[in-house]
């Protein structure tokens, strides 16, 4: 009975924890490119870009919900030069590669991948 414990236990840890990273990459208009990750886990779900966005050095972050199954997801997101917005992401299939487009507050709009074509960039 207590080894029936520890393996719930040692599961539940890991299912709190364990994830996938895939990388992500953000196109402007004038193409310049952030790169950076995605990662799900169910604990949650995170992203992070870095790069030049209007000529600008600057790091976007931001979380969503993981375990939504819906094909479309918006998130928020919030950039270190105190930018903020909307990413809007279709997940393929797989629910692991995808597209979508980012909006910020600033009036800036964006496309990016993540997933198998993002590695590309």
């Amino acid at each position: 009975m207590k080894s029936n414990i520890f393996v719930v236990a040692a599961v539940a840890v890991c299912l709190s924890s364990c994830g996938f990273t895939v990388p992500v990459a953000v196109i402007s208009s004038n193409g310049e490119v952030m790169r950076g990750t995605a990662t799900a886990a169910v604990s949650g779900g995170s992203f992070t870009v870095a790069g030049k966005l209007k000529g600008k050095e600057t790091k976007c972050a931001g979380t969503y919900n993981a375990l939504d199954q819906s094909v479309t997801i918006s998130m928020p997101v919030q950039c270190s030069d105190g930018r903020k917005g909307f990413v809007i992401a279709t997940r393929e299939a797989n629910k692991v590669d995808g597209s979508g487009r980012v909006r910020l507050n600033d009036g800036t709009e964006a496309d990016f991948v993540f997933g198998k074509a993002a590695a590309a960039f």
